[in-house]
């Protein structure tokens, strides 16, 4: 049974799959385990960085479409696994945990492409347990309107100014200029 963690503030569902699931299942299945596990993966990094403000994936059904059919034309496939990999490298980078290798990752998918998604799901497991692990305060902090919001006045290159609502800074007030004698 896979385990599910919830990553982010967004409580993002992922699971921690079995990377011998991941490679030996397509060929009891028939490969239809391999596109569930692919469009279940791109899916959960798309929820993952969407949580946290990063671009990992934006439509999982499209990467399951270049495998299936897509795979009659023969070339999204291998654009669908490029991209794909470089997403999990992304994710793995986020989070505090080994980054995947991508000249290992080619390697395999040449050379043993069951190899290849069983890394792929190995890298992941490690990138959830880590991230789930993280306090969700590591994710990009997001611009807050409120505070320190401009005025509009400052978009037309004018000086900026604070907003109305905001407090007065600390320290002696501005006096009215004086006329000086000559």
């Amino acid at each position: 049974m896979a385990e599910q963690l919830l990553i982010g503030p967004t409580r993002a569902s992922v699971k921690v799959r079995s990377p011998w699931a991941a490679a030996l299942l397509p060929f009891i299945t028939l490969g239809i385990y391999h596109l569930v596990w692919w469009y279940r993966i791109n899916r959960e990094l798309r929820d993952v960085g969407q949580g946290r403000g990063v671009d990992l994936g934006q439509n999982p059904t499209n990467s399951l479409l270049a495998l299936f059919p897509g795979a009659l034309i023969i070339v999204p496939p291998f654009v669908s696994y490029w991209r794909g990999t470089k997403r999990v490298m992304r994710a793995t980078e986020l989070a505090p945990s080994e980054p995947v290798i991508g000249w290992i990752a080619l390697l395999l998918f040449i050379v043993i492409q069951p190899a290849y998604w069983a890394y792929l799901q190995s890298s992941l497991n490690h990138a959830w347990r880590a991230a789930a692990q993280a306090p969700a305060d590591n994710a990009r902090p997001r611009a807050d309107p409120a505070a320190g919001a401009i005025a509009p006045a400052a978009a037309d290159g004018a000086p900026p100014t604070a907003a109305p609502d905001a407090p007065e800074p600390a320290g002696e007030p501005e006096s009215e200029p004086t006329a000086r004698p000559d």
